[in-house]
């Protein structure tokens, strides 16, 4: 660092306006990407360019101010998948008719800002002295270093984002070709399935998350789709007024996605198991740092300096007040009450931890947040049901609720992170950048409410009520599993045998995992992939593993040449940035086509205008050379 770096201004007017308009901006962008496909990508890097592509108009700016802009705006993408993962279920149980703003919001807010407070005693443990790679927050850092020189990377975004909303809008309005093709055949009493999304965000997922997610993710599609529901459909009938294509769908939901719902409980317990060492020395090492410090600010350098621990007491029993008036509401019963505010509390701030230290092993892209939220659903709906009983019908709304706030936290806890160690490698002051990560959520909890109801009334949620007479309601997956976990338990009626399967087929992955851990193996098995794939519609992972497999031909590539000097940089910068756009367009025109949606369904006028004859055959070749053109940017050289 930079010791003239001390004397540059970090929270400005103009970083502080641009940060929180990228919260907004790309916690609605993920929020649409979250409840189509299941999954969230970290928007840190993307944020950082624009950052430097937009203040750089400006006569003086400098890198702190870009990484406080990006600090602020990877907030809203965070606080965006602990919002969609849950708070659709409400929907989806019938508790909500639509979105509450004031709910939303509460939830939200004071969830995402638990996040940041709980972290903060864990900085120092996690970035200091622990020994984690925190890919993503090394990338950005080396963004923010190396990319003062000019805004070309704001033109990358910016193309690919063009034909990612011209594409979104050829299928989803216009309709010259489909949005997905699939078809399905009976085979000697049984059923033989294959599909695949035509999605450039889809591709560009892949792409990010690299071929060794992508591949997992694949296979527990593949196994379930392929294998899994072939073999439930032989003791099966199907109904006689729906396709195959809808009754390898119905056996899908009813059943064989339990068993990614399984693998995840113990993929999320498995998080907590293996890093139970390294989490309480993190956070005694913490809480001991504060202790030693003494409540001097003078021996505290600038760049290691949090927020003062008062604060953050103050603003954590700030934050428990509301969302216990928030369970007051929904349950009427004070214990109870109390109890929820009691397991949201104590879940909270063991998964943000784990989010926390996860996000330092994998990335915030791969963080299993939706794993741990199952565990807290599932945990909290026993706990709930014990006190409620049997078939109450405010106790499956109870353990979304408390899942909400954990998910938030846990999303929230895992990106703070992330931003922290980009902060320490070029200088940053950490008090700063957690007070941006706070204004970041805030702002990002006022939007999404809004965002949610526009997308609820354009599209819908599948599982809903009345959700068969919608036209292409959005999948919401990790809403529709915590929904079904809750109610299930309530009902007494979760398909347990399912779920065991899953359990045993999470252990067996866990095995392989720590056995090519030890080999020294680059390819690893997460579970938490496995269970993702598993629980997406197969169509999804398609285009997925296609994205992982261009990131693997360029790592091939310019590793031949010797041209990547980190992971970081094996991909392509350029790649990195151009699916970035592509996700951002896709998703960003999902929500905007969500307004004439809404206008002209009050005219009966239906999304897409039409039907092309053989638009499959486009759709797949315009995807075709979506992929090619992130192909040959990647291959190209900052």
């Amino acid at each position: 660092m930079d010791k003239g770096q001390n004397a540059l201004a970090e929270i400005t007017v103009k970083a502080v306006i641009l940060g929180v308009a990228l919260s907004v901006i790309l916690a609605a962008a993920n929020a649409y990407l979250g409840l189509f496909a299941g999954m969230t990508v970290s928007a840190s890097i993307p944020a950082a360019v624009v950052s430097m592509g937009v203040l750089r108009l400006f006569r003086k700016s400098n890198i702190l101010e870009n990484n406080i802009v990006q600090t602020a705006a990877s907030a809203g993408e965070s606080l965006a998948a602990g919002v969609i993962f849950t708070l659709p279920a409400l929907i989806i149980l019938g508790r909500w008719e639509s979105f509450s703003f004031k709910w939303v919001a509460i939830i939200s807010g004071f969830g995402g800002v638990l996040g940041v407070l709980f972290t903060i005693p864990l900085r120092r443990a996690l970035i200091i002295e622990g020994n984690l790679k925190f890919p993503e927050g090394i990338a950005t850092a080396e963004v923010l270093e190396t990319g003062q020189k000019g805004g070309k990377g704001v033109m990358y975004i910016a193309k690919a984002a063009i034909a990612s909303s011209l594409f979104k809008v050829g299928a989803g309005a216009l309709g010259l070709w489909p949005e997905a093709v699939q078809g399905a055949k009976a085979i000697g009493g049984s059923i033989a399935y294959f599909g695949s999304n035509l999605s450039p965000a889809l591709l560009s997922v892949g792409y990010i998350v690299g071929l060794n997610i992508a591949v997992l993710i694949f296979i527990g599609g593949f196994s379930n789709w392929c294998i899994a529901i072939p073999i439930c459909a032989l003791s099966d009938t199907q109904p006689d007024d729906i396709t195959m294509v809808a009754w390898a769908r119905l056996i899908w939901e009813a059943k064989t996605r339990y068993i990614g719902v399984g693998a995840m409980v113990v993929g999320g317990l498995w998080a907590i198991i293996d890093m139970r060492e390294s989490l309480v020395r993190g956070i005694v090492s913490g809480l001991n740092a504060y202790r030693d410090m003494g409540g001097s600010d003078t021996k505290i350098d600038r760049t290691d300096k949090d927020m003062s621990m008062k604060w953050v007491l103050i603003l954590i029993i700030a934050s428990i007040v509301p969302l216990f008036l928030v369970y007051q509401f929904f349950v009427g019963n004070l214990v109870i009450s109390m109890s929820m505010a009691a397991i949201m509390l104590v879940t909270g701030f063991v998964f943000s931890a784990v989010a926390a230290y996860m996000a330092g092993i994998v990335g915030s892209s791969n963080n299993p947040i939706s794993g741990v939220t199952i565990a807290t659903v599932l945990v909290s709906s026993l706990l709930l049901f014990l006190m409620m009983g049997e078939g109450n019908k405010d106790g499956p709304a109870a353990a979304i609720i408390i899942g909400s706030v954990v998910c938030c936290a846990a999303a929230i806890a895992g990106d703070n992170m992330q931003d922290l160690k980009a902060g320490q490698i070029v200088g940053a002051t950490p008090w700063k950048q957690q007070v941006m990560q706070l204004v970041g959520t805030v702002s990002a909890a006022l939007v999404l409410a809004p965002v949610l109801m526009l997308l609820q009334k354009a599209y819908g949620f599948a599982g809903q009520p009345g959700a068969e007479r919608l036209a292409k309601p959005l999948d919401a997956p990790q809403a529709n599993l915590m929904a079904s976990v809750a109610r299930g338990v309530f009902a007494r009626d979760l398909p347990w045998t399912f779920l065991f399967i899953g359990m045993g087929v999470a252990v067996g992955i866990i095995a392989l995992d720590q056995y090519l851990k030890k080999t020294g193996s680059v390819f690893r098995t997460p579970v938490l992939a496995v269970a993702i794939g598993f629980y997406l519609p197969f169509q999804l992972s398609v285009p997925i593993f296609a994205g992982g497999l261009i990131h693997h031909v360029i790592m091939r590539y310019r590793k031949a040449r010797k041209s990547a000097s980190t992971d970081s940089e094996g991909a392509g910068r350029n790649g990195l940035l151009f699916a970035s756009g592509l996700i951002t367009g896709e998703a960003l025109t999902g929500i905007l086509l969500a307004i004439p949606i809404v206008l002209l369904k009050k005219l009966e006028i239906a999304l897409p205008l039409m039907e092309m004859p053989l638009g499959g055959f486009l759709g797949v070749a315009l995807l075709v050379g979506v992929a090619l053109w992130l192909y040959k940017t990647a291959l190209q050289d900052n």
